[in-house]
């Protein structure tokens, strides 16, 4: 009565889906995660180095004092005050790819080396709203250099600009911003401190001119927003870049509605109700930090989105841990965003989550087959045991204990191995994703699943009542129910594979594990009936051809009649 197959089929599903995903380069922290897939509504995704290459190559500088523009596009070997003092404020051994590109472009542009005279004596790391970071460097003859690197908002900030300067700098920004390009302000500082101040907020910059960086989308993002969009999932765009890049990536790789820009700043001074409206029609998130993240991110909760959420940095992790389903990057990834994700991509590439959704809705699919075939299977078990004994047959005792020990052997695998190996539906990932305020089982397929256990169940009765006023005896009436339940199962296996598409489809589908157990299955129910030692076992009679096949005959009406309600199923969807 109380199937021991349910809890056992949860476990393995989320665990084999697990270990699946593992094979598609994605670790799940927690199996739940798994199953939490298939209800993913948005994806926020992080821009650098998640939708784009994050090659970041120097495309070119902007000189403020010259008003000049230096492609390195097309002429990679120019040396200029902007892009030495870039270098200076990146770090000594650089790991970031920008970074990385500045040292290279320096080198290739100046023919003496000033990096082996001069020693880092002072580091401000990165820090501020946009950040910034200083570097100070001495030689021998103690000449000091003091360079910054940041968000052009900070710097201006900080510098001795006019306001007219300001604004060419601001409009020369927006200009390269346009073309997608990542652009970061250098500064530098006047050199005659005799300590340096605590903060690098209490530094006064002289603005040198704009670094410009080219990060184009990876070759397949369009391709992945395009099947996110397919299934029904939002994609929103989350990137501390500038307005204008953020719309330039997102026309590039098909994001809907890229031209309504939310900034991180105009997030903050929203109320809680505010951000719920304004993030239903929005998908492109610019100059985001940590804090406006967290509250993009909860307004979708609010809103009753089941969010997933990239990222790779230490300031993702709140949004991360906020998220339905958190996802770090493996590669770039810092170990702070890995601890608080339940996902960790381990190459980067966010093709796999398109696979991961697509795992997460086929288990959910095949655990409730899974749970509906128990329901169906343990229906007719339960009232072979009772129907007799509540309505005083003359046999009484069709099933012991061994039976259904054999017939739990057989039904165990059955669920458990062959639902679980199932193949999605063939639009699986054209529909829109479920809904997590819906039930496991709508009353309609709790409905149908119990119809196909009492129907199962009168496929096996009747035909054992009929035969038992002829005056057959007991063995051999219930050899008859066990081969009618036997064929049954093997039945319901095949079309509940699918509760839409007939079972012509779906024995089209590849699961090679379906042969092999419902073999096993005709295999044991032929022995125990013609093999001696064992039918004596089960107390069975042996049955003649014409008898094996009328009981077949009887499975095939007691099952296939919901094939018929597969037919106008398809044909209402069709409509």
């Amino acid at each position: 009565v109380l199937p021991e197959e349910i809890p056992v089929a949860f476990s393995t599903f989320l665990a084999l889906g697990a270990f699946r995903l593992i094979k598609k380069n994605v670790i799940a922290r927690t199996p739940q995660t798994v199953e939490a897939l298939g209800a993913a509504t948005i994806i926020c995704a992080d821009k650098t180095g998640t939708l784009t290459e994050n090659s970041m190559q120097v495309a070119g500088v902007y000189d403020l004092a010259s008003d000049s523009y230096y492609s390195y596009l097309e002429n990679p070997a120019q040396p200029n005050i902007v892009l030495e003092y870039a270098m200076w404020s990146s770090e000594v051994l650089p790991f970031d790819p920008m970074e990385k590109s500045i040292h290279i472009l320096y080198t290739k542009s100046y023919s003496t080396d000033k990096r082996l005279e001069y020693k880092m004596v002072h580091e401000y790391p990165l820090a501020g709203t946009p950040p910034i970071m200083t570097h100070v460097f001495r030689n021998a003859a103690n000449d000091t250099i003091i360079a910054a690197k940041g968000g052009v908002e900070s710097i201006l900030r900080q510098s001795t600009l006019t306001e007219e300067q300001k604004q060419k700098v601001v409009t020369t920004t927006q200009q390269l911003s346009s073309q997608g390009y990542r652009v970061l302000a250098v500064a530098k500082s006047a050199n005659n401190y005799t300590t340096f101040p605590v903060a690098q907020s209490e530094l006064t910059f002289i603005f040198l001119g704009l670094i410009a960086f080219s990060d184009p989308p990876k070759k397949n993002t369009a391709s992945i927003i395009t099947s996110f969009y397919q299934a029904g999932i939002g994609v929103k765009m989350i990137t501390g870049d500038y307005a204008p890049t953020a719309i330039a990536i997102a026309k590039q790789i098909g994001i809907q509605n890229h031209q309504a820009v939310l900034t991180g700043d105009e997030i903050m001074l929203m109320d809680a109700v505010t951000i719920q409206e304004k993030v239903k029609a929005t998908n492109v998130y610019a100059r985001m930090f940590p804090e406006a993240k967290l509250k993009v991110i909860e307004a979708f909760k609010r809103n009753g989105e089941v969010v997933a959420m990239t990222g790779d940095g230490v300031n993702d992790g709140p949004a991360l841990k906020a998220a339905h389903i958190g996802i770090a990057m493996g590669q770039r990834g810092t170990e702070i965003a890995k601890q608080a994700a339940s996902l960790i991509l381990t190459d980067d590439n966010l093709q796999h989550m398109v696979e991961a959704v697509a795992l997460g809705r086929r288990i959910y699919e095949n655990l409730k087959k899974a749970i509906r075939y128990i329901i169906s299977i343990h229906i007719p078990i339960i009232l072979i045991v009772t129907i007799p004994l509540l309505f005083f047959w003359d046999f009484t005792d069709f099933f012991n204990p061994i039976h259904v020990i054999m017939l739990e052997l057989i039904m165990g695998p059955t669920c458990s191995i062959i639902f679980e190996n199932e193949p999605s539906d063939p639009d699986s990932m054209q529909k829109a994703p479920r809904k997590m305020s819906n039930k496991f089982f709508s009353i309609h397929e709790l409905y149908i699943s119990i119809m196909q256990g009492l129907v199962i169940t009168a496929g096996c009765l009747i035909p054992a009542y009929v035969l038992m006023l002829q005056g057959y005896d007991e063995q051999f009436i219930r050899t008859i129910i066990y081969t009618v339940l036997i064929f049954s199962n093997i039945l319901l296996t095949l079309v509940n594979r699918s509760f839409v598409y007939s079972i012509f489809e779906t024995l089209r589908y590849k699961n090679k594990l379906v042969p092999i157990i419902l073999i096993i299955a005709a295999i044991i129910l032929l022995v125990s009936i013609y093999v001696e030692p064992v039918r004596m076992l089960f107390q069975f009679s042996p049955l003649g051809f014409i008898q094996i096949v009328a009981c077949f005959g009887v499975s095939i009406i007691s099952v296939l009649w919901i094939e018929v309600f597969k037919y106008f199923i398809r044909k209402k969807n069709a409509a």
